[in-house]
């Protein structure tokens, strides 16, 4: 009985298994280049985070917070008591659609301007670049401060400037009085300083599309818009998912601007977001514990949205 002759390994198979130890490398390579980066985050992040969490817990008010009271354990008593109460629906709703505005109207706005910059010539891009950065270089305060002067109703320039061309309703014109009006100020004041970060990053990913795509396109006679739109973003699409969680982080816990623009969330709190409304328990109402429990549920929501830009960008990568 002839013995059989031991089968070879396939080059496919040496390649797998030269593929696995190069991969556990390249792993060991990434955790110690992210290990600094990871120490600095569970040092910046984590005691906080978990101290927010401890606070929730807790009936904290001024007295436990000046040491004259015992702090008492409530458990999940302040997060039953929030989720409860029907204005803090109305302000969740409330921010969803303000930062929903924000975000479309910054990825819009940035996008555009991106596409302009890449087709213009370097001094009208220097100087595009220059004031954009100019805004987004400007502090938050002093940003909604120049935007409330602009809009004045008594020597707000835009009003002077609409009822001079014609428009003499809008002299003597309050921005600030209506509760969307108002919402529609400030998510132009917030889309004014947060446009840049997505100029720049789309223009980053403008420049790295082979020019070779976009020649071949122009010979096949496409047009411009439609080249935009087949072409230039469906290969920006990594780049404007980056972007678009960026905004909706950024968007979704705006503080700022509404406390300064709508002193301190509008006429009967019409204009309050999550991020005021948490200032305004913690702080004005001298409920901490409660103020706690609101900053969880927006780590949470945010929290949320980021895992699911992470899955969605390990399917692309067919690792899930």
């Amino acid at each position: 009985m002839a013995l059989l002759a031991p089968s070879k390994p396939s080059t496919s198979d040496h390649g797998r298994r030269r593929a696995r130890p190069s991969r556990r490398g390249d792993g060991r390579a990434a955790a110690l280049y992210l290990a600094p980066a990871a120490i600095l985050l569970l040092g910046v992040l984590a005691y906080p985070i978990y101290q927010l969490v401890l606070i929730s817990v807790y009936d904290y008010g001024q007295a436990e917070a000046a040491g004259a009271a015992p702090l008492v354990f409530i458990g999940l008593h302040n997060y039953t008591d929030l989720l409860a109460n029907s204005a803090f629906w109305t302000v969740l709703a409330k921010t969803i659609g303000f930062a929903a505005v924000c975000v479309i109207g910054s990825l819009v706005l940035g996008t555009v301007l991106a596409m302009l910059a890449s087709r213009v010539r370097p001094w009208a891009r220097t100087v595009l670049f220059l004031a954009a950065l100019g805004a987004w270089a400007t502090p938050a305060v002093a940003g909604s401060y120049i935007w409330l002067f602009l809009f004045d109703a008594d020597f707000g320039l835009v009003n002077k400037v609409l009822s001079g061309i014609g428009f003499t309703a809008m002299e003597q014109h309050s921005w600030t009085y209506d509760t969307y009006g108002t919402f529609g100020l400030v998510a132009l004041e917030v889309i004014w300083c947060s446009f840049p970060f997505v100029l720049v990053t789309m223009y980053a990913g403008i420049k790295a599309i082979p020019e070779e795509v976009l020649e071949a396109a122009s010979l096949d006679g496409a047009s411009t818009p439609r080249t935009a739109t087949a072409i230039v973003l469906p290969m920006l699409r990594p780049v404007l998912m980056i972007a678009t969680v960026q905004s909706i982080i950024w968007d979704f816990k705006v503080f700022t601007q509404i406390y300064v623009m709508t002193n301190g969330g509008g006429l009967a709190g019409r204009n309050l977001v999550l991020n005021v409304y948490a200032y305004q328990q913690a702080f004005a109402g001298s409920q901490y514990g409660l103020g706690a429990a609101i900053g969880v549920v927006m780590t949470l929501i945010l929290m949320s949205i980021t895992g699911l830009y992470v899955r969605s960008q390990k399917r692309e990568a067919g690792l899930v």
